[in-house]
């Protein structure tokens, strides 16, 4: 299927070189207006050479080198700050792991057409994670539901970083005011397009846990989502979002 809209999917990337290659392969075959931009924290094992490299021979591939490890949240603002810059129509957030399966593209871009939002949710017709530890699987359930009943955003999956975004949203968003990493990013960004009116949908994915590299998830990243969402909810309230 052929996309006539302007396609770029943000990718942050620290310590992915075993992957990258493949990763960004994979992305661009899903058609012909799909780019990809490499968000790199200036990784110790060379991610962001490998993409300077293939960048050189494919104008679809583009590079955002970062001087050190500034985290994932104001990584993906980089690249929506991009995104916005360069016009493009739909933008993707996706890790390079494979956690998120680049054969899904093709359906959130048949759903963006009717949408401003689409959120690959895990938790959609059951739990659809693959190798998690039940801790792990509980802890992330728990704070979805845990999110819904404080912020009343009627979302399953709210911490999920597979997602695409009109340009539209990301527009509407302050986002020199978006400061928050890991799953109260991903929380934050949702909230916001839905409090602003837009029209969120979310579709189901099979969520594969990364079978190379290190995981980035920290008890910090849990902690500051705990207290993310009542922010959130006050700041709605005061009218501060």
């Amino acid at each position: 299927m052929i996309f006539m809209a302007k396609t770029l999917v943000v990718t942050p990337t620290y310590d992915e070189a075993d992957n990258i290659e493949r990763f960004i392969e994979q992305v661009l075959s899903k058609g012909p207006d799909i780019e990809s931009l490499i968000v790199d924290d200036n990784s110790p094992d060379g991610t962001g050479d490998i993409v300077a490299r293939i960048q050189a021979k494919n104008p679809r591939v583009h590079l955002l080198r970062r001087p050190s490890k500034m985290g994932l949240g104001t990584a993906y603002v980089d690249g929506f700050k991009y995104a916005i810059s360069n016009k493009f129509d739909y933008i993707f957030e996706m890790d390079a792991d494979f956690s998120h399966n680049p054969d899904e593209i093709p359906k959130f871009l048949e759903k963006i057409s009717k949408y401003d939002l689409v959120i690959g949710s895990r938790y959609t017709n059951g739990v659809r994670v693959v190798n998690w530890p039940i801790r792990r699987l509980i802890l992330s359930y728990g704070a979805n539901v845990y999110t819904r009943i404080v912020t009343g955003m009627p979302v399953k999956d709210a911490t999920g970083g597979f997602k695409c975004f009109r340009r539209s949203v990301l527009e509407a968003i302050d986002l020199d005011k978006v400061h928050s990493n890991g799953y109260a990013f991903q929380i934050e960004m949702n909230f916001k397009a839905w409090s602003k009116g837009f029209k969120v949908c979310e579709h189901p994915i099979i969520f594969n846990d990364r079978t190379s590299g290190v995981s980035k998830m920290s008890k910090r990243i849990v902690y500051e989502a705990v207290f993310m969402v009542w922010k959130l909810k006050f700041k709605k309230i005061f009218g501060k979002l």
